[in-house]
């Protein structure tokens, strides 16, 4: 049995338990592997339910402005500044090619 001098280790002990310490507990990374194996086949599904409830959204901020009556057009009213930037996207994604708005818009 011939045993290898401590030079050529690639690993000194020191080294190994300074990172053994530094990574995660092999529980957690399971749970961590377990939890993405349940939610990655419902990642796009949820994904595309945000982006249908963001544009519902849009609709229902910009609603007035593309001539829909919107009982709650007082209070969206406010929020169409902040949203102006991304209502390019909205519009196109919407199938609209042009920009809807009259008072200026992005395209």
């Amino acid at each position: 049995m011939s045993h290898q001098p401590k030079d050529n280790i690639p690993y000194k002990k020191d080294d190994i338990a300074d990172n053994m310490d530094t990574q995660k507990p092999l529980w957690k990374r399971f749970l961590a592997g377990l939890n993405e194996f349940y939610h990655a086949p419902y990642r796009q599904t949820m994904a595309r339910a945000a982006r249908d409830e963001e544009d519902f959204f849009m609709l229902l901020l910009f609603a007035e402005s593309l001539g829909i009556q919107n009982p709650a057009s007082f209070y969206t009213l406010e929020l169409q500044p902040l949203f102006l930037e991304n209502f390019h996207e909205w519009h196109t994604r919407m199938g609209m090619e042009r920009c809807p708005l009259q008072h200026g818009g992005c395209c």
